[in-house]
C-alpha cells in the first residue's frame, strides 16, 4: 500500500453507545472507530493486525448523539521499517431530526466531529508483504 490510500467505515451510533445525559456518546467511542480503521489499514497494507502505539494528537470537535451516523477516514501519511503513521478524522453524515421519532436529515455538509493522528507498529516477522 502506498500511502495516502484511504480506509472508511461507517455506523450508526445507537442508544448503546450513549454514555451521558441527552443520548451524548462517550468521545472514546471515535477513538475506537479509529482503531478499527487502524487495524484495517495494516492488514491493507502488512498483511497483519499490528499494534495501536500512540496517539500523536486527539480533537473532539463537535458533539455525537446516538442516532448519528458517522462515517471514520484514515490513512497511512509515512512509513518507517515497522512503525506507519496514521491520521484519522471522523464525521456526522447523518444526525436525527430532533422531536421525531424516525425523521433524520443527510448533512449537506458532513461535520468533523473528531480528528486524530497517531502511530502503529507492525513487528518485522509479522509483515507478510513485501515492500
Amino acid at each position: 500500500m502506498s500511502t495516502g490510500e484511504k480506509v472508511i467505515i461507517r455506523l450508526r451510533m445507537s442508544s448503546h453507545d450513549a454514555h451521558y445525559g441527552g443520548n451524548l456518546v462517550d468521545g472514546a467511542r471515535m477513538l475506537g472507530l479509529f482503531g478499527d480503521v487502524a487495524t484495517e489499514l495494516l492488514i491493507r497494507n502488512d498483511g497483519d493486525e499490528g499494534l495501536f502505539r500512540a496517539y500523536d494528537s486527539v480533537e473532539f470537535l463537535a458533539p455525537v448523539y446516538a442516532g448519528d451516523f458517522i462515517e471514520a477516514v484514515g490513512e497511512i501519511v509515512s512509513a518507517g521499517n515497522t512503525s506507519r503513521k496514521m491520521v484519522f478524522e471522523a464525521r456526522k453524515v447523518i444526525a436525527p431530526v430532533p422531536g421525531s421519532d424516525s425523521a433524520c436529515d443527510l448533512l449537506e455538509e458532513p461535520v468533523v466531529v473528531c480528528k486524530a493522528s497517531g502511530t502503529c507498529v507492525v513487528p518485522k516477522d509479522k509483515q507478510r508483504f513485501s515492500k
